[in-house]
């Protein structure tokens, strides 16, 4: 009996572990690692973005750190699980503060907020001449993107996020096209996946496949990786102070463009920057004020599911209408916010774990509370 036993108990295991392997990668990557954390670049191949040789340093203001959070902003803060808060005003540090271990230097995953990276690279390459603008077909870069339907789909549509795709944005299904990019292993075969259902530049619809398409359009456009083309126009010119990693879906493979650019929170607020001078930085233009402006203008040319104008999205960066100003932000599904204030030169960035369930017009609701006591910090 103990013989029997002990044989059937090797062939469960035995059953188990080639059901196992038979499973898709992805679903074998999700079932170990289960929801996405903020440091993920640790379980996935990255790709270096090369930092400047001449970086720019923050300055501290002469008033850093000496204003002290209420205890109900603090709560927020901790409640929402923050592992950096930095606020910069006139191109000066006037707060920062850390949590868990975290510091200036600790990479920390953008997730969403990597689709305004990519959103800039698209402006660059507009700017090089390697794309003649926003209302190109992507048919000329991509030929699969020729047939049927595809054929009418331009750049303008993937960065207003109205493709009208059949992407799956679901993140709870590990059959969603979404789960498949973020854990599979060859997401240029998936891009090729994407068909187009519905009519372009029509209805908003939030896809994250909308921005990995951008991402090959960026690669056939300009020869070269996501993170090389970053290094050059963005990186190295804005002075970022240390490398970047951008997550891969597998070893030399392509970079997961939709999320999973990793940095800390000082070099992340000099994309701030470049929003609140228009483009211009360290005494060059390096984003076109024309595509800054268009990026941080909501496309209210559109309309939503439930057909109201979209007020709150333009060129991959979200709008938010606040206290009578215009905050251009970048947003990450953890809670990752890059706010850019032109109207009084100041940059919040705000990275964590978690961020609220609730939205009010399409915002997280908690980002009302980033904002008021950053900006009750400001001169």
């Amino acid at each position: 009996m103990a013989k029997t036993n002990k044989f059937r108990f090797s062939f469960i295991i035995v059953l188990l572990i080639g059901i196992w392997l038979l499973l898709p990668h992805h679903i074998r990557m999700a079932l170990t690692y289960w929801f996405p954390g903020i440091e993920d670049y640790k379980i996935f191949d990255n790709r270096t973005v090369i930092a400047a040789d001449d970086a720019f340093i923050w300055p501290l203001a002469s008033d850093y750190n000496q204003t002290e959070l209420s205890s109900e902003y603090r709560d927020t803060l901790e409640s929402y699980q923050t592992i950096a808060y930095l606020v910069i005003q006139n191109d000066s540090i006037i707060y920062e503060e850390y949590w868990d271990d975290f510091g200036p230097e600790s990479y920390t995953n953008s997730f969403s907020a990597a689709k305004s990276i990519v959103s800039l690279l698209i402006g660059a390459a507009i700017d090089d001449g390697y794309i003649q603008s926003v209302d190109q077909k992507v048919g000329d870069f991509l030929p699969y993107m020729n047939d049927g339907k595809n054929a009418e789909l331009k750049i303008r549509n993937l960065l207003t996020m109205s493709s009208g795709s059949n992407w799956d944005e679901s993140y709870t299904s590990p059959l969603s096209m979404t789960t498949k990019a973020y854990y599979g292993n060859n997401l240029t075969d998936l891009a090729k996946d994407m068909y187009i259902v519905d009519d372009p530049g029509k209805i908003y619809s939030y896809k994250s496949g909308d921005s990995q398409l951008l991402s090959q359009v960026l690669i056939h456009a300009t020869g070269k990786s996501l993170s090389e083309y970053t290094s050059e126009k963005l990186w190295k010119p804005m002075g970022a102070s240390q490398n970047a990693l951008w997550s891969l879906d597998k070893k030399n493979g392509t970079e997961k463009a939709y999320c999973c650019f990793n940095s800390n929170a000082r070099d992340f607020a000099l994309l701030g920057a470049l929003i609140n001078h228009q483009g211009y930085w360290r005494n060059q233009q390096i984003i076109s004020e024309n595509y800054i402006n268009d990026a941080t203008t909501s496309a209210n040319y559109l309309k939503t599911e439930d057909n109201k104008p979209v007020d709150f999205y333009g060129f991959q960066y979200w709008i938010l209408n606040y206290d009578g100003m215009k905050i251009p932000y970048a947003r990450g599904i953890l809670g990752q916010y890059i706010f850019s204030i032109p109207e009084k030169n100041a940059i919040i960035v705000r990275l964590g774990h978690k961020r609220s369930k609730v939205k009010v017009n399409y915002h997280p609701s908690e980002i009302y509370s980033y904002l008021e006591m950053g900006i009750n910090l400001l001169k």
